[in-house]
């Protein structure tokens, strides 16, 4: 009897024991909806690309506005050019950053060319 009320008391103690936390694994943008993530994305983003100048080289830009969202690379006429897309405007409320969400930053030879539609569209 004592043997049964003793592993009855463990067997409690260890049920208890192993109801455990749940944690929530998310894929990162459970804060995008609700006008937190996005939103300050956003400004910050619109405020840096103000301070953007012609001539800027590729490292001050990453420097200035973080890791780009979107980028291109290619060869034109033995120049490299690259377009850095960050996030500027929200299009759609789905949560995922697109491109006709994001500003274009169009660096060439390692010096910005220009920003925004126009300057992509005459690459």
């Amino acid at each position: 009897m004592k043997n049964k009320l003793l592993s009855l008391v463990l067997f409690g103690i260890a049920s208890l024991g192993l109801t455990g936390c749940v944690v929530n694994v998310g894929d990162g943008e459970s804060d995008w909806d609700n006008h937190g993530g996005w939103e300050k994305t956003q400004n910050k983003n619109r405020d840096n690309l103000a301070k953007i100048s012609l001539g800027m080289s590729k490292e001050q830009v990453v420097t200035l506005m973080g890791t780009a969202d979107f980028n291109e690379a290619y060869i034109q006429a033995d120049k490299e050019v690259y377009v850095l897309f960050y996030r500027t405007q929200r299009t759609q409320g789905d949560g995922k950053t697109t491109k006709d969400e994001c500003t274009p930053v169009v660096i060439s030879n390692n010096a910005v060319v220009g920003w925004g539609e126009m300057a992509y569209s005459k690459i």
